[in-house]
Parts: C-alpha cells; sequence; structure tokens
C-alpha cells in the first residue's frame, strides 16, 4: 500500500490540553484531517518544560523542530496544508491576518489579561478593581466584531478561516468567565462549534 501524503509529511504532535490555548491548533489539525499525536500536558509540567524554555503550552512539534504561540501554529499549519487560509502574498490574506491581528490584541489580550488579575499573577499583584473596564473593553470588542460579521457565517464570507478559529475559541473563554458576547459574534461561535472537527477535538477533554 502507497503511503498517504500525510504519512509521508510525518505525524505532528501537540503539547498541551483542550483547556488552554492548545485547542486552537487541535481544531485546525481535525478540520485540515492531519494525523497527530496529543500529549495532554499543562503549563510548566515535565512534558511542556522538556519542550518549552519556560514550560508554556501549546508546543507544535514538526519535523523541522518545535513552534510556540497558538496563532503562530494554526498559521504555519494553514499555510503548510493549504486550507483554512487565504495564499500568502495576497490581498485577502492581508485582510485574513488583520482580522487576526485584531482578535488577538483584543478579545484574546483581556481575556488574559482578567485571567491573570483573578489566578495566575501572585494574589499581592492582582488588582481586582481593573476587572469591571476589562469586561467593558471585550463588551465594545465583542460589538465591534459584530458589525464586522453582519450577516455572513463567517468572518471573510462563506469558507472558515484561521481567525474564526481563534474568535470562536476566545468567545468560549468569554462565556466561561461571564463576559457579554455580541448575539451575532455568539451565533458564529456556534456555528463553528457545530462543525465535525470541532467536536472531534472537544472529545480530547
Amino acid at each position: 500500500m502507497q503511503p498517504s501524503q500525510y504519512e509521508m509529511l510525518g505525524m505532528y504532535k501537540l503539547i498541551g490540553t483542550t483547556k488552554t490555548r492548545a485547542m486552537r491548533p487541535l481544531w485546525l489539525l481535525e478540520e485540515l484531517e492531519l494525523p497527530y499525536e496529543l500529549i495532554s500536558a499543562g503549563p510548566r509540567s515535565p512534558e511542556a518544560m522538556a519542550a518549552s524554555p519556560r514550560g508554556k503550552v501549546p508546543v507544535l512539534e514538526t519535523d523541522e523542530g518545535h513552534i510556540f504561540d497558538s496563532v503562530a501554529q494554526m498559521t504555519y499549519l494553514a499555510d503548510k496544508h493549504g486550507g483554512f487560509t487565504h495564499r500568502a502574498g495576497t490581498f485577502l490574506r492581508g485582510k485574513q491576518d488583520a482580522l487576526t491581528n485584531t482578535i488577538n490584541e483584543t478579545f484574546d489580550a483581556v481575556l488574559w489579561a482578567y485571567a491573570k488579575h483573578s489566578l495566575i499573577l501572585p494574589e499581592e499583584h492582582r488588582v481586582e478593581a481593573v476587572k469591571p473596564s476589562l469586561m467593558w473593553q471585550f463588551t465594545r470588542y465583542s460589538e465591534v466584531m459584530g458589525e464586522i460579521l453582519g450577516d455572513r457565517p463567517f468572518l471573510m464570507g462563506d469558507e472558515p478561516v484561521v481567525p474564526d478559529i481563534l474568535l470562536a475559541h476566545c468567545c468560549g473563554w468569554a462565556l466561561g468567565r461571564k463576559f457579554e458576547v455580541d448575539a451575532t459574534v455568539r451565533k458564529h461561535m456556534n456555528t463553528m462549534r457545530a462543525r465535525p472537527a470541532f467536536r472531534r477535538a472537544s472529545a480530547h477533554g
């Protein structure tokens, strides 16, 4: 039997759990139907410390080495395998990357700041008073993203791309922390979560 295209390319190894940002590349691996091994390990676990200088997850192990950061991992996978993305160097790819960066700088950044002041920072460095401001910022960003989505099913039209996974994942994170999510953005999240690839990825949790 001839090896498949993906067998010839080799299997990816992903270190992380579905409760971390590892869910993003894991979801995309399922969307692209790529072979992978998931090493279920949290931040600063022995597995993470062995692969990442700071013990952070996710870590994507490739034939050429390790890639850190969930957005970088998704971009790499989408470009390498030609799915869930517009081609690099095109106008549409520029718009796609702008959406990815915007979601990262707004949704993800605010949610991460909230998490740090809730659980992650040493108690003496947590500032409870900043949380209402962060929630207000998120509400505003969510409304703007709802306007960007409009009546389209996905951010750039009829087919999802990398920032759609990023947005849907951030919204799930936000709802878990009782943030207000714009109705259009929530509908987008539900559409993304209805995809079989999301369900397969979530089953690892």
